[in-house]
C-alpha cells in the first residue's frame, strides 16, 4: 500500500494513470498529453509498474502500457474504511472544535489573575453499581488510575485518600508533557461523600488554579447517581486552557468511570458454565 500511495502522490503520474483509465497508451500518447518529455514518461511509467499499478505489452517497436484494476480497487478498499473509521470517531473531533472554542471564549475574558474565580460546574452520572462499589473507584489508587484522565493521556500517580487531611495527587502524562496537581481531601463519609481540593502546578510549581470537589454518591433503582460539583479559585490568566477544558475534560472523564464500573459489574455478574 505504501508503494502505491507513493506512486500516485505525483501529480504527473496520477495524470497518467487518469489517461489510462480511458484506454491503454503508447509512451509516445501519454508524452503528448502529460506535456513530458518521453524520458520522463518512461521513469513515470517504470514506477508505476513497480508499484504493480501499470503492465506494459511490448508490440513491435512500440510499448503500450494499461491500467492494473487490482492495485486501485485495494487503495479504494482501505480509503473507505479510512473513511468509516473517521465517521466512527467523529465525536471526538467534536470534543476538540468545543474545547477550542471554550479556549476562545476564555481568553477573551482571562484579562487579571482571579479571572474565574467562583467559577462553579456540576457533573452528574447515574452508574450501573452500588454506591459501595463506586466508591472505591474514588478511593483505590489502581481503579482511581483506570478512569481519571481524558482519552491519550496516561496517570503516573493518583491518590484520594479517604480521611480528612488526606493526600489528593494526580499526575499524567502525554506527548506533550507531564502534569501534575496536589491538594487535600477535607470530608470522606464511606461511600456517600467526598470533598477535596486539587491545586494544578505550572512547570515551577506554582499554582495555576485550584479546584474544589464535591462528589455525592446517592443509591437509586439504577444503581448510583454522582454528582460532581466544582469550584474554581486561584485562577491565573496562564490557566486558560486548564479552566477551558474543564466541561470537556470532565465529560470524558465521567463517561470513562461509567465504563469502566459497567464492565466491572458485567464481569462480576456473568454467568458461570461448566461441568460439575
Amino acid at each position: 500500500m505504501d508503494r502505491i500511495t507513493s506512486a500516485l502522490g505525483d501529480g504527473a503520474r496520477w495524470r497518467i494513470v487518469e489517461l489510462l483509465a480511458e484506454r491503454p497508451r503508447s509512451v509516445g500518447e501519454l508524452a503528448e498529453l502529460t506535456g513530458l518529455r518521453q524520458p520522463q514518461t518512461t521513469k513515470h511509467l517504470q514506477t508505476l509498474a513497480r508499484a504493480g499499478l501499470v503492465t506494459v505489452f511490448p508490440l513491435g517497436q512500440r510499448r503500450v502500457y494499461a491500467v492494473e484494476t487490482a492495485p486501485l480497487v485495494a487503495l479504494a478498499r482501505r480509503l473507505q474504511e479510512l473513511i468509516e473509521a473517521t465517521e466512527a470517531h467523529e465525536g471526538e473531533r467534536d470534543v476538540i472544535a468545543r474545547y477550542r472554542a471554550a479556549i476562545e471564549a476564555d481568553s477573551k475574558v482571562a484579562d487579571r489573575d482571579r479571572w474565574a474565580d467562583g467559577r462553579t460546574s456540576s457533573f452528574e452520572r447515574v452508574l450501573a453499581a452500588p454506591p459501595e462499589a463506586v466508591w472505591r473507584y474514588w478511593v483505590d489508587p489502581d481503579l482511581l488510575a483506570a478512569w481519571w484522565v481524558p482519552p491519550s493521556m496516561t496517570v503516573t500517580d493518583c491518590t484520594l485518600e479517604p480521611r480528612a487531611g488526606g493526600r489528593a495527587v494526580l499526575e499524567y502524562r502525554d506527548a506533550e508533557g507531564r502534569y501534575r496537581s496536589e491538594g487535600q481531601v477535607h470530608a470522606a463519609q464511606e461511600p456517600a461523600h467526598l470533598t477535596f481540593d486539587l491545586s494544578v502546578l505550572d512547570a515551577t510549581g506554582g499554582v495555576s488554579f485550584t479546584g474544589h470537589y464535591d462528589v455525592m454518591l446517592t443509591a437509586v433503582a439504577e444503581g448510583t447517581r454522582l454528582r460532581v460539583d466544582l469550584t474554581t479559585t486561584d485562577t491565573t490568566v496562564e490557566a486558560v486552557p486548564y479552566i477551558a477544558g474543564i466541561t470537556t475534560g470532565w465529560g470524558q472523564v465521567l463517561d470513562n468511570l461509567a465504563e469502566a464500573v459497567g464492565a466491572s459489574q458485567r464481569t462480576t455478574h456473568s454467568p458461570t458454565t461448566g461441568r460439575e
